[in-house]
This record gives structure tokens, C-alpha cells and sequence, in this order.
């Protein structure tokens, strides 16, 4: 199926699908689920379905039936790949073929037993075991099963052990017990309490607290190590670097988490558009996600917003949450739903996998509107801008000056231009500083503003709504009494940038504005900053070059080039040059050249 072939929806969406890791989901024309794939880039996995043929003929019969897609953003390709095994789990696409049953990947047992065993299992049992993973490396959790079992004294057997069957004594203690790997459980001899402090441990070392293994591992190192045991060191020093790189669980999938829902919302204050994303974890894995844009009215708050969200999710999907995950309460008093506001753990990393899927749908509507209403996605990005920096006007001519020099030498600055938020290449200018000595950025914006501003007024050319200049207050006075000595203050609006926090600062105003970071208004302030210190390092890079190869004789009237490299060769040093007598000079360039050349190089004042 080529390229051509496809729809427009499904070509743009395609086209706006970010480079990141997460899952995609093909839909048929009846809107069914028919194929979930996980991707480590989603925009090249995706776009690799659709520019060829296929040699598996099901591949093809797939891609032919795909109507529309759908993706979810997590932050590693191990999130996706579990966030794919649990979708899979939940939805049995028709063309997907791993993953179908519960036997994906192994889980970490704990049964709910009278004296519980700890095991590695791929089935699921809902008789109270609590359930510990899933391991992609089946070796990691061996690894873990085998420190647990070091750590502590666990039974083995499936013997069911009642309070009757200890009292009976009918079972044999066995090998476990006499090698001391177990303290005799089905006979009662390690008390419940006991043993139910070791089940403890070892749940919070499989909840991901690995701190009391890695301990043990290295006190058990040491202590093989100082009785010159070093074959057995070696191998707890294998299992010490394998849990160094274990992680206990993934942020998509957490037993320990069990059925709640997870809202995230992108409200920039200012922006009328917000994006709330909406995830259903049902046994601790997603199995649902969908994102919604509201656009505000009246300039209701973010919390307002999610109260709606979290209604309209009630009433479409006929969901009634027992607990939502936010990262504030909404508006709206909702007594039958219990919210959490996560500050760590496994939640707080579902409740930014949410947030970061309603960011991803934000920059998708402003790729789709730039591709297809430019000038409407101008004037949003415009009225941020005016929003954001006060301003009176939108800013449709935006300038951007910056100094560059090396200790007070080869002094420059730069003028970048954009235009509706977009770079005007043909208008950037260089300058080179030339009534300012030594390092000083301060008395360098001056000159350079009044001498840009000074010129387009004389030229009767179209002045900035918007001057950014790169710097904190110093380089913001500068420019503001470039302005005042032009009459300009009331006409150009001026602010910084300081690099350190990209701090912005106003005239007059000592303490800055901090913008959000998600912010278009910043990234376009950004770029500018960018744009200048890169254009005004080239140009200095380049005359500090051309500096360092300019010869003293370039500067003699009557001494070109050729007259230059005839001296050189004869003399092969400008201080030799210097030394020479008029007469020998004669010798080489002529009387004429001669007789300016000495003078040039033995008269101060001589021209």
C-alpha cells in the first residue's frame, strides 16, 4: 500500500506523529481495534506500513484495512513494550498475534497463604497472591527469586499448611529444612509473626526498595573475598551488577496499583485551548487512553476544566471512577470519587505519562493548524506574544540584537529579524562596534540601536513592535536609553532575556517574569536569542580571522597584493621589511612604492 493510497486524515496524522517512544493502535473502517504495535520512534514505525510492500501477505491484508490510528506517548520503549502487552491483553486485536494470552512474561508471586512461598509464576490467580512485575528478563527475576531465598529462610513446598496439619505432625520435615533454607513451617516452628516480617521485607524490596540486597550482596562480597573465596565472590558480584540494573517494575504497568483513573491537563495560562488526557489502569495496567481539547470561554480555571472532563468521561464512556489520579482537585465538589494527588511513585509517574500525552496533543492541533490555517496559527501565536509581554499591538516585526567579543577585541553585534514568529533571514545584519573601547556590552547596545533605529527612521523604513535584546538589566537600560535619546520609548516596545533561568525583564521592573516553559511565547523568544548569538559568533569568528591574516603592507596606498608577495619573498619578514633602507626597497616595488612604503613604515603621521 503506498503513500498515495491512504486518506487525507490518516497522511496527516502520519505526518505530526512525534519522534518518541509509544504505542500505536490501527482501527478498521468500522472503528475496531485491529492491530497495537509498540514503537522505540513512532513516526518511523508507523510510516514503514505504508512506503512499501510487504513480503508477509498478512502485513499487506493489515495495511489495506487500516482506516485510522491512534498512539500514546510513554517516556522509555520498556514502558512501551509493556504498555503494548497489557492493550493486547485488553483489546485481542485480529492481527495481532504475541502477547494474546497471560503468559507473556513472568510475574513475582506472593501467595496470601498461612505461611506465604514467594515464586516466579505467568499465570494469574485471584485467590488474595499478590502479583510482582512483569520481568522482561526472565534472568533478572531468577536473580531476584535466588537473593530473596538467601535473604530469607522461605518454604518451598506446596504442602497447604493449616493450623490443624501442624497440629497433626503427619508431615516429614524436609532437605530444605536441613540445609537450613527453611525453619520448618509445615511443623510450626518460626511463628507466623516472624515469618510474616520476612513476607514484609521482601515486599518492599519487590516494590523496588533494593537498597537491603545491595547491601547484603556487598557485605557478602567482601566477606567471601577476605576469606579468599573468590570464585563464590564473583558470582554474588554477577548478580550485584544485574541488580544494579534492575528496575522493580514499569511506570505502565504496577500491580500494586490496581483499578484507577488517571487525568492529565495542559492549561497555559493565557491559552483559551486545554487538552486533557484521560487513562484507564485496570490491574495496574492501561488499557484505555484518549485525549480531550476544551476551549475556554470565560477564562475558567484549569480545575473547572478537569471537572468537566472528568463528567463528560462518566457520561460517555459509562465509567464511574472510584479514585482519579490529578495533579490538582477539580472545581467541582464530586463526593463519590475518591481524588489522589501523587508527589512520587508509581502514580506520579502514570499522572506524567498523562500530562505529557495531553503536551502531545497540543503540539499536534498547532502542526496540523500551521499546515492548514497558517494564518490563524500565526495570529494565536501573535496574540501569546502580546499576552505574554504586555504589549499593545501583536508584534508582527520582532528584533533581536546581541554583542560578541573577546575581551574588548574585534568588538560585533547582531540584528536578527522575524516576522509573524518566523526568522526573515534577508534582514539580519552584522555590526561592527566602532566608538566603544574595550569590553563594554553596555555602551555597545547603545551605539548599535541608535545606529540601526537612526537609519530606518532617516529611511522612512517600517520600525519593530518588539525589540528583545540578549541580557539581563544592564543591556535592557542600554537599549532603553538608545530609545529615549531617539524619541522611540512610547513607540518599540523593549525586553530581555537572561540566559541563566531565561528570566524576562521589563523596563523599570526589577523583578523579571518567569513564562511557562511550555510556553509558544518562550520558544519564539528563544529562537530569536539563538538566532543572534549564532549569527553574531559567525561573524566575529570571522573577523578575527581575517584580523590574524590581514599584513600591515595591506594598508599602504600603492602596495597591492602583487607588490606584497614580491616582498615577502625577498625579505620573508615584515620586520626585515622594516629594516630595509629606501634604496633597498627601490630594488623590489620601484622608487615610487619605495619611497611610500618607507614612509608608511617609519612615519606615524605619514598617510
Amino acid at each position: 500500500m503506498a503513500t498515495a493510497d491512504l486518506n487525507d486524515s490518516l497522511k496527516e496524522k502520519i505526518s505530526f506523529l512525534p519522534e518518541t517512544p509509544g504505542v500505536y493502535t490501527y482501527y478498521d473502517r468500522d472503528g475496531q481495534v485491529i492491530y497495537i504495535g509498540k514503537a522505540k520512534n513512532l513516526r518511523r514505525r508507523v510510516s514503514s506500513y505504508f512506503n512499501r510492500t510487504h513480503e508477509v501477505l498478512r502485513t499487506n491484508v493489515l495495511v489495506r484495512n487500516i482506516a485510522d490510528l491512534s498512539y500514546i506517548v510513554v517516556p522509555t520503549e520498556q514502558d512501551a513494550l509493556n504498555l503494548e502487552n497489557s492493550m493486547i491483553k485488553e483489546f485481542k486485536p485480529r492481527y495481532n498475534v504475541l502477547l494474546k494470552d497471560d503468559k507473556s512474561y513472568p510475574w513475582i508471586a506472593v501467595t496470601a497463604e498461612m505461611y506465604p512461598r514467594v515464586f516466579i509464576t505467568r499465570q494469574h490467580i485471584k485467590d488474595g497472591t499478590k502479583y510482582y512485575g512483569p520481568y522482561t528478563n526472565t534472568q533478572v527475576a531468577r536473580t531476584v527469586i535466588d537473593l530473596v531465598r538467601q535473604l530469607y529462610p522461605l518454604r518451598t513446598c506446596r504442602v497447604p499448611i493449616t493450623p490443624e496439619s501442624i497440629a497433626r505432625g503427619t508431615t516429614r520435615l524436609c532437605l530444605q529444612y536441613h540445609i537450613k533454607r527453611c525453619r520448618g513451617c509445615c511443623h510450626g516452628l518460626i511463628s507466623r509473626e516472624e515469618y510474616a516480617s520476612y513476607i514484609d521485607h521482601i515486599k518492599q524490596i519487590l516494590r523496588g526498595d533494593t537498597a537491603a540486597l545491595m547491601t547484603y550482596l556487598r557485605d557478602e562480597m567482601s566477606r567471601l573475598a577476605a576469606d579468599l573465596r573468590f570464585e563464590e565472590a564473583q558470582q554474588l558480584k554477577v548478580k550485584y551488577r544485574l541488580l544494579e540494573n534492575y528496575c522493580s517494575h514499569s511506570v505502565i504497568v504496577s500491580q500494586t496499583i490496581g483499578d484507577i483513573d488517571v487525568f492529565g491537563i495542559d492549561a497555559i495560562e493565557g491559552d483559551a485551548d486545554v487538552y486533557v488526557n484521560y487513562m484507564h489502569v485496570r490491574l495496574g495496567a492501561v488499557v484505555r487512553s484518549l485525549t480531550l481539547r476544551y476551549k475556554r470561554s470565560l477564562d475558567e480555571a484549569a480545575a473547572d476544566i478537569l471537572a468537566y472532563a472528568i463528567a463528560e468521561v462518566r457520561e460517555s464512556l459509562g465509567i464511574t471512577p472510584d479514585e482519579v489520579v490529578v495533579a490538582e482537585p477539580p472545581g467541582v465538589d464530586m463526593p463519590d470519587i475518591t481524588f489522589t494527588i501523587p508527589r512520587r511513585g508509581d502514580k506520579a509517574h502514570l499522572l506524567e505519562v498523562s500530562q505529557q500525552n495531553a503536551r502531545q496533543a497540543r503540539t499536534d492541533d498547532l502542526k496540523y493548524m500551521a499546515k492548514h490555517n497558517p494564518a490563524e496559527r500565526v495570529n494565536k501565536t501573535l496574540e501569546r506574544l502580546r499576552a505574554d509581554f504586555r504589549l499593545p499591538v501583536l508584534p508582527h516585526h520582532i528584533e533581536c540584537f546581541d554583542n560578541s567579543n573577546i575581551q574588548g577585541t574585534n568588538p560585533v553585534a547582531s540584528c536578527v529579524v522575524f516576522r509573524d514568529g518566523k526568522p526573515a533571514k534577508r534582514e539580519y545584519r552584522h555590526f561592527n562596534i566602532k566608538t566603544v573601547e574595550g569590553p563594554d556590552d553596555f555602551a555597545s547596545m547603545r551605539e548599535v540601536l541608535t545606529r540601526r533605529y537612526s537609519r530606518l527612521m532617516a529611511e522612512g523604513q517600517e520600525l519593530p513592535q518588539l525589540i528583545v535584546v540578549d541580557g539581563g538589566k544592564g543591556q535592557l537600560s542600554s537599549a532603553v536609553e538608545a530609545l529615549d535619546g531617539l524619541g522611540l520609548r512610547g513607540v518599540i516596545s523593549v525586553v530581555g532575556i537572561a540566559k541563566r533561568l531565561e528570566e524576562i525583564y521589563f523596563p523599570g521592573d526589577s523583578v523579571p517574569l518567569y513564562i511557562d516553559k511550555n510556553s509558544e511565547s518562550l520558544r519564539i523568544i528563544q529562537h530569536l536569542r539563538d538566532e543572534a548569538h549564532r549569527f553574531g559568533i559567525t561573524h566575529h569568528r570571522d573577523r578575527r580571522s581575517n584580523s590574524a591574516l590581514t599584513s600591515r603592507l595591506d594598508s599602504v596606498r600603492g602596495i597591492g597584493p602583487q607588490s606584497r608577495n614580491l616582498l615577502l619573498q625577498k625579505f620573508h619578514s615584515l620586520s626585515r621589511i622594516t629594516a630595509a633602507s629606501e634604496a633597498e626597497l627601490a630594488g623590489v616595488v620601484g622608487p615610487a612604492r619605495a619611497r611610500l612604503l618607507y614612509a608608511a613604515l617609519h612615519d606615524p603621521d605619514a598617510e
